[in-house]
């Protein structure tokens, strides 16, 4: 933590969670979580006369045996000493001198080196041509290594043809038995040491094709994961996550044909100026078979662009199909609606079969075009070798023949690869093209990692703000101005449309494309650190989602950090400990996934005891009750009084009984404030907030109600 404020991050040890078996967490997991956070970290382990070159560093996280830390924030080389403060002692206190005798009985050699991220990071770059280039040159080492196995390969790759030509020149010509014993000696050698080199070759390419596949994968999860939650509003699930599994299609390109042709290509620069040494006649017949292949390809590549342009769209339109009814199942079920799922499966199936088997018939015409090349330059070649023979047009001989024959055909097959990796590139651009849709939107990544972290108390003032969705042509919000004092229930009501959702999704930052003053303890939210103001804010919907696993991790979801009494305690308070201790495992329960083996109250105090576990001061409730039966919402709202105490509570509810309690009420219509005022002025004063309240309550009395502040008051 010491080291971070360094850098400017404030940040939250709660959050932290250690990797499974970890007693104490390792500089690995510390790295990635800082990472998280906006930091940039790696831990590494070094020896004494490493650490202590050091010394014009931020300070350097120490790691100790006994699970400890400290912070190296001085070095001194000629004396050699280094300078350790503890991470947990004041800024005042003076760091102390060790010697490498003293450190090697505490130090394990592993630090962890800390600073803030730039600006403009790989993580921001756009996923594109060059971007995925620049992914696979960051493994220069492994590259080197793979192209040097290729370069000595190719150069073995030659003596095999050389032998065949001895053995059939001037083994069987002479009947050299000896020659024979040699030339089998040296093919045996050289075959051993070919097939060392091939293994440490598919072993180094391995590596390579993972950890490119690895960078590949996590930085397009990572890309999604900080998209805005409003372009998952705007956009189809199936078709975001079509065009995003696009981008592997590039991955197994990039690590498969591409990789394998670009090596085979180093076969090519070494074996063809043997070939030409050979028979020059052969070499310029067989550059030009392949180069005819090659431009075979190249005539039918545009349209076939085209053709794969249409069976991309055409399978991202049917797994939209699948997502929404896997998705949407329980309705189908519920409603009959197979026929129709299955109906406009069947179209979309259609579709994709129509413009698979268009391009599949295309791409059946280079093939068949180039099939007399290659039987050329697979059989046509040796032919043309005899007859050159024959004629003695050409000082080749049998033996040559044979071994231009052998290397011919390692000189024919990288060309018509390269020429066939022409027509991949049409499929692949399209993949990419279609992933960089959705990985190239707006992130929340500088928005997530960088900004004020400031104590938040839930002082709510919004000035004259005003608000309009991305193509809307009416404003959500309209010079809306209100403000409360920490420790406010604030209820909010209004018609349907009136903005009473937007308050919180302002207030959550979803949105910030808006205009005019919103504060939060008299701060700017926009200068806030987003995922600071969202944890440090919790939020309960109307439909809450819970994830496949246990109760308590469901509960800390957010915190994994957080302790089984944290845990615990938020069940308590939010009403949910009574349901928990009844069910077989207790806080260990397995909740299915679509929490179908739960109840929805149930789901719903589970959802606010996962708002509540990591004790917010601002608490958001848009419509949590409104879809519970009457026993459960009356439990909930009972449950709200003691919830809110010492905290901001803004409820959003259409129904107004649940509101009575709240310290102010404030009521909306058309995306402007009517009034703001506790129940009973309300009642008063306010004929939109009279009118809805009668409308839910015809036969019951109006009461002025006790407000929240005087019955928490009097609670104590």
């Amino acid at each position: 933590m010491a080291a971070a404020r360094h850098h400017g991050l404030d940040l939250d040890p709660r959050d932290f969670a250690r990797e499974p078996g970890e007693d104490t967490p390792s500089p690995a997991t510390l790295a990635r979580w800082l990472t998280e956070q906006g930091a940039v970290a790696r831990g590494m382990r070094l020896t004494w006369p490493h650490l202590i070159r050091l010394h014009n560093t931020p300070p350097i996280v120490l790691m100790f045996r006994d699970g400890a830390a400290a912070l190296m924030v001085r070095a001194d080389p000629a004396r050699g000493l280094v300078w350790l403060r503890d991470p947990m002692a004041a800024a005042s206190d003076s760091p102390v001198p060790v010697d490498e005798t003293h450190l090697s009985q505490l130090w394990t050699g592993d630090v962890l080196l800390v600073k803030r991220a730039r600006d403009a990071t790989e993580a921001d770059a756009p996923v594109n041509a060059a971007w995925m280039l620049r992914m696979v040159l960051r493994e220069r080492g492994l590259l080197r290594d793979i192209l040097l196995a290729s370069v000595i390969l190719s150069v073995l790759a030659v003596f095999p043809a050389l032998l065949v030509m001895q053995v059939i020149d001037r083994v069987v010509n002479y009947a050299s038995m000896a020659t024979l014993f040699s030339i089998t000696a040296l093919m045996v050698i050289l075959s051993g040491y070919e097939m060392l080199l091939s293994h440490a070759r598919r072993e180094l390419t391995l590596v390579l094709t993972t950890r490119i596949d690895t960078r590949i994968s996590l930085h397009a999860f990572n890309r999604l994961l900080s998209l805005p939650l409003d372009f998952f509003e705007r956009e189809q699930g199936g078709q975001v996550i079509g065009r995003v599994m696009a981008i592997f299609k590039v991955r197994d390109f990039l690590t498969g044909r591409l990789l394998s042709t670009f090596l085979d290509l180093f076969t090519l620069i070494v074996i063809l100026p043997v070939l030409f040494y050979l028979s020059a006649t052969l070499a310029w017949i067989t550059l030009a078979a392949a180069a005819l292949i090659g431009l075979i390809v190249l005539v039918f590549m545009r349209p076939m662009t085209r053709l794969y342009g249409r069976v991309i769209g055409a399978e991202m339109a049917r797994n939209s199909v699948m997502h929404e009814s896997v998705a949407g199942i329980r309705t189908i079920k519920t409603l009959a609606l197979e026929s129709a799922r299955r109906e406009e499966w069947d179209d979309r199936t259609a579709q994709v079969v129509r413009w698979r088997l268009a391009a599949g018939r295309l791409a059946n015409w280079p093939a068949t075009l180039s099939a007399p090349l290659d039987q050329f330059l697979n059989r046509g070649i040796m032919l043309v070798g005899a007859w050159l023979i024959l004629t003695g047009h050409s000082g080749l001989a049998a033996g040559g023949l044979m071994g231009f024959m052998m290397l011919g055909g390692r000189v024919a097959a990288p060309l018509a690869s390269l020429a066939r990796l022409l027509e991949n590139l049409n499929e692949v651009a399209s993949s990419l093209s279609e992933a960089a849709l959705v990985l190239n939107q707006p992130t929340e990544t500088r928005a997530l990692t960088t900004g004020m972290r400031p104590q938040i108390h839930g002082a709510l003032s919004f000035g004259n703000v005003d608000f309009t969705y991305p193509g809307a042509t009416v404003k959500a919000l309209d010079d809306v101005s209100f403000a409360v004092p920490a420790g406010t229930m604030l209820g909010v009501v209004g018609r349907s449309g009136s903005g009473k959702s937007t308050i919180t999704r302002l207030l959550q930052g979803v949105s910030r494309a808006y205009t005019g003053q919103l504060r939060l303890d008299g701060v700017d939210l926009r200068d806030i650190n987003l995922t600071h103001l969202r944890r440090s804010c919790g939020v309960v919907l109307q439909d809450n989602f819970l994830f496949r696993g246990t109760i308590r991790d469901n509960i800390t979801a957010g915190r994994p950090g957080l302790t089984m009494d944290d845990v615990a305690r938020a069940a308590r308070l939010a009403g949910a400990d009574e349901f928990i201790e009844r069910m077989p495992g207790g806080y260990d329960t397995w909740i299915e996934e679509g929490s179908t083996n739960i109840s929805g109250g149930q789901r719903q105090r589970l959802a606010i005891a996962r708002a509540l576990i990591a004790d917010p001061r601002l608490m958001i409730l848009d419509e949590a009750t409104s879809a519970l039966d009457p026993e459960s919402e009356a439990l909930v709202n009972a449950n709200l009084q003691r919830i809110a105490r010492g905290r901001t509570m803004v409820i959003v509810s259409h129904r107004l009984s649940s509101l009575v309690h709240c310290d102010q009420i404030l009521v909306m219509d058309r995306g402007a404030v009517v009034d703001i005022g506790p129940h009973a002025a309300l009642l008063d004063r306010c004929a939109l907030y009279r009118g809805l309240w009668m409308q839910q309550n015809r036969h019951a009395p109006v009461v002025a109600r006790i407000p929240a502040t005087a019955a928490r008051a009097e609670g104590r």
